[in-house]
Parts: structure tokens; sequence; C-alpha cells
């Protein structure tokens, strides 16, 4: 007789205990990538929207294997990644508990999208926040801080904010600000990297390049309260029990008198905080209202088209800023709010090494079987072509 962990082994994984829901609706950067002195400063993360997900063909480049130079159709997922504003730079410095931030300076022109985040009810606030700092600022104030932080700090990051009020599809109207650390280079490289950035649009081609693999930080899709079936994969209890079969047999002997944490019970699904590692890049696209026609086309292609479906994305609609195609899904639903990082542990497997020769992007209707590409193509197929 074998034992029991082999005949019946635990359901679930006990490493993302507590499954509570999180905190807060955006993915939370917990680390960054290890610094290197020897590469230039650059950022390390940036923030985007889940757009929703459809399907290419691309050129399988694998020498050693059979499916070389074929043709392979896999799914991706577009996430939407307008242009975030720098406000504010924070200097840190190692200490016994930790980082520890020494100072920090900010930028006096402040929007009212990143204002808002600092009160509940914005209308019926004074709105008065950073006014004092605006008034009392100096650059001889400014250049002392910034000295003070190339001095003493060892870490820098820039902080940002996204601005809501160019994405026409979401409701909210504040700002998510988020520390982005830059690595490479010495500290004092790292601050003036970070004040040529400030009160100025960053784009993701700035932090961001083709074929190069990220990590993903997010929150799942909420599913609720869900019992013990769904929420661990439990085995179904045999037809004819007693009370109920859906759940578990036995949650834990006589003594001691309390259930241990290790059991599966009924509880918060969905709606965790993940990090998904490993997402290759396969293109980042430019923004189509800046005029670009064909920001979803390929040289194989014959049409000129734009990544945004016939129809719009289900649940989000329109594309219109700079956007990044990933490899397959990713955590949340249409519109979450997402993190993209460079990867912390370095890859060395083929996906991630290989470069990314994109055949075709399918931009037909998401709701039920898409046929046409753009909207011409159907004015054509139905003899409404005005031309």
């Amino acid at each position: 007789m074998s034992h029991r962990k082999f005949e019946a082994p635990r359901h679930g994984s006990l490493g993302f205990l507590p499954r509570k829901r999180a905190r807060r609706h955006r993915g939370r950067i917990r680390s960054f990538p290890k610094d290197d002195a020897s590469k230039a400063p650059h950022l390390t993360a940036f923030p985007g929207w889940k757009a929703g997900m459809t399907h290419i063909t691309r050129i399988l480049e694998r020498p050693k294997s059979r499916l070389n130079k074929m043709e392979i159709v896999e799914a991706v997922s577009i996430i939407e990644t307008p242009p975030v504003k720098a406000v504010g730079i924070v200097g840190y410095i190692n200490t016994p508990k930790g980082l520890r931030a020494l100072t920090t300076v900010w930028s006096t022109q402040l929007s009212d999208v990143f204002k808002r985040r600092f009160y509940k009810n914005w209308y019926a606030s004074k709105k008065k926040a950073f006014s004092k700092y605006v008034e009392k600022y100096s650059d001889e104030d400014f250049n002392a801080k910034v000295a003070r932080m190339q001095k003493y700090c060892t870490v820098v990051r820039l902080i940002v904010h996204t601005q809501p009020n160019l994405l026409k599809n979401l409701k909210t109207k504040r700002a998510n600000i988020i520390e982005v650390q830059v690595n490479g280079g010495s500290a004092a490289d790292k601050v003036a990297y970070a004040q040529q950035w400030l009160e100025k649009d960053i784009r993701v081609n700035d932090v961001l390049q083709m074929n190069q693999v990220i990590d993903i930080i997010g929150v799942t899709k909420g599913h609720g309260t869900t019992g013990v079936a769904k929420r661990w994969g439990t085995t179904l209890l045999p037809r004819k029990t007693h009370r109920g079969y859906r759940r578990v047999g036995c949650i834990g002997a006589w003594h001691p008198e309390r259930t241990a944490w290790t059991v599966a019970r009924t509880g918060q699904f969905g709606y965790h905080h993940r990090t998904e590692p490993g997402k290759k890049i396969y293109r980042i696209g430019k923004a189509a209202n800046e005029g670009v026609l064909n920001n979803a086309s390929t040289e194989n292609d014959l049409t000129e088209k734009n990544i945004t479906p016939l129809g719009g994305f289900p649940h989000y609609g329109v594309v219109n800023h700079d956007y990044v195609m990933i490899k397959g899904c990713c955590v949340g639903t249409k519109t979450r709010p997402l993190i993209l990082r460079h990867q912390i542990h370095e890859r060395t497997t083929r996906t991630s090494q290989e470069q990314i020769t994109l055949r075709f992007i399918d931009t037909s209707a998401k709701l039920g079987h898409g046929k046409f590409q753009t909207q011409a193509e159907k004015a054509r197929f139905y003899g409404r072509d005005t031309q």
C-alpha cells in the first residue's frame, strides 16, 4: 500500500494564502529588478489597461526543431498604454530595517487628475493639495534636495501618474500614482536621468522594447464567495452522502480542538493580487489618434488596419493610444489597470530568446464569427463601397 500523500495528495497551493480580496484595484510593485551600475540609467516599469485578446500568425524561428520556419497561430493580449506624466523624484537610503525615504522633490505643474487622488470628494473639497508646496518652492531648495539625493541615496525612483482623461472608456477620473525605480549608472546619473523626465510625458517605448520578456502585475478577475470544490479543487464526495457532496469529508481530528489552517474552506475566490512572470512582448504599436492607420499591419498584410477590431474590443472599446501586445493571456478583466515591469529573474528559454516575426494580426469582430478585417472590406463585400 502506498502513502496517502501519493494516493490522495492535497488540493490547491498553500503558497498563495491568504486568499482574500486585494487591498487595491491596481497592481503594486513589491520589488524591482536588481540594479546593474554598468548599464545606462533606465526606467523599469510602466502602467497600462487591459483591452482584450486576439490572435496572430507568426513564423517559428527554432533551428533545431521540425517546426522551424513554419507558421503557427497564437493567442495574444492587447494592453493599452497611454503616456504617463512624471511629477516627482524620491531618493532612498539603506538602513538596518530596509529602505527609508530620505528626500522627495515635486513638480510645480500638477494636473487635476493627479490631485483628485488625494480627495474622497473632489467636488466638495477646497482643492488645495500641494498649494503650500508650490508657494514655498524655490530653485535653491530644489537644488539642495537634489544634491542631497545624489550624495546619500542608493535607490532613486521616479514618481509618475497615469492620465485617465486620455481614455474615454474609463469611468475613473483619478490618476494612479506609481513609483518607478531608475536602474543603471551611479546615484548622480540616476537623479540626472529622472530630472530630465520631470513634467514630461513618458511613452511605453521609452521603457519597454520589442521581443523583451516582462512580468505583469495586477489583480485577477473576482468570483465572489465560492465553495471548496471550485476554490480548492477538492474531490467530490459520493452521490448519496448525507450532508452534501461538494464539501470536505473531514476537516480534522477531534483533538486538537480547532481546524488546521491547511484545510480547504469556503471563502473568497478571485480578485487576488498576482504577478505573472515571463510574458513576451510581440509588438509595441503606435497610437492611432496620431494619424497612424496601420498599427496592426505587417509586411505580409495587404490591408492597412489598426489594432481595434470591428465593433471595438468587447467591454472595452477603441484602442486610440500606444499598445503592447504580449503572448498569451494575463490577469484581470477588461479595463483592469496592470503594471508591466522588467523581469526580476532572467529567463533563457527558447521563446524568450526568439526574435518574433509576425505575419498576420486578426482584427475581425470579436462578437460572433468575425469575417472582415476592416470596415472598408465589409463595405466592399456588401456593395456599399462609395469609391
